[in-house]
């Protein structure tokens, strides 16, 4: 079984809204907890988001990301609709709470050239 460099940066998420549009969150771990409780991966302050809200994963065999909402009061939305689970694709708006990020696989310097 091969080992996977926990440090290696696998995809990001890049706010589009808000006071911190712009801002860029790293994936580099195969789970990926967002909330408001400070205790997440990504923790947000936005009063629409549960203290743990969603969980990104991503599958080291496949390279592929997805992302399950967490029983969450507000949902999580991808692309517009609201999802329990889906699979990430470049380029995809999720939303939770009032926070839209998109999503791109590979590390940030890759998709600010394209």
């Amino acid at each position: 079984m091969a080992q996977t460099d926990s440090k290696t940066v696998r995809g990001h998420l890049l706010i589009q809204n808000g006071g911190f549009a712009g801002a860029t969150y790293e994936l580099f771990a195969e789970e990926t907890i967002i909330g408001r409780n400070p205790s997440t991966d990504i923790t947000l302050l936005d009063e629409g988001i549960s203290r743990e809200h969603a969980l990104i994963l991503w599958d080291p065999d496949t390279d592929e990301f997805s992302i399950e909402d967490l029983q969450s009061t507000n949902g999580t939305k991808v692309n517009g609709k609201r999802v329990r689970s889906a699979t990430l694709a470049e380029a995809d708006e999720i939303q939770v709470g009032h926070t839209r990020f998109r999503f791109h696989h590979g590390p940030a310097s890759d998709s600010a050239e394209a």
